[in-house]
């Protein structure tokens, strides 16, 4: 079968990813993938590893490997390496709609409640239409950032 995503490293990156490999203060998915890469390295010294003994080699998934080569030929050595950081979400709530929920928290409770709890604040912002949905874990999160607590 023939890979879509080739690995050719250049002496320098090879030098580089050994270095990686051997280094104990990188994170354990940039040694891996630097592993997982001279594996598959197809220069002209000799042909890569086939996935599956690297597979077998590294205890890792065919999927890891082949994601490894692809970030490796489209986006480099430093994006197979490297670790992606996901970018964050929009925010539930603006500065707002958080000072209405404090304001909501320093409250009194609801009638037949002794304390305001995290799902009672959501569910009252939501009555309130300040969001269309919130997790309590999401005001978990807001008041605590606040150093409020409900109740």
């Amino acid at each position: 079968m023939r890979k879509f995503f080739v690995v050719r490293l250049t002496e320098a990156e090879r030098t580089h990813l050994r270095e990686v490999s051997t280094t104990g203060r990188i994170a354990t998915s940039a040694v891996l993938h630097a592993r997982i890469l001279l594996k598959a390295d197809q220069s002209e010294d000799g042909p890569g590893w086939i996935d599956a003994r690297i597979c077998e080699a590294l205890d890792v998934s065919r999927a890891t490997v082949e994601r490894v080569r692809e970030r490796y030929v489209l986006g480099g050595l430093e994006d197979a390496v490297t670790r992606r950081r996901r970018p964050p979400g929009p925010r539930k709530l603006d500065g707002a709609a958080e000072a209405h929920l404090i304001a909501t928290a320093c409250s009194a409770p609801p009638a037949g409640h002794t304390r305001w709890t995290l799902r009672l604040l959501a569910s009252r912002l939501v009555e309130l239409e300040q969001v269309d949905t919130i997790s309590h874990e999401t005001v978990r999160r807001i008041l605590k950032k606040t150093r409020s607590s409900p109740g």
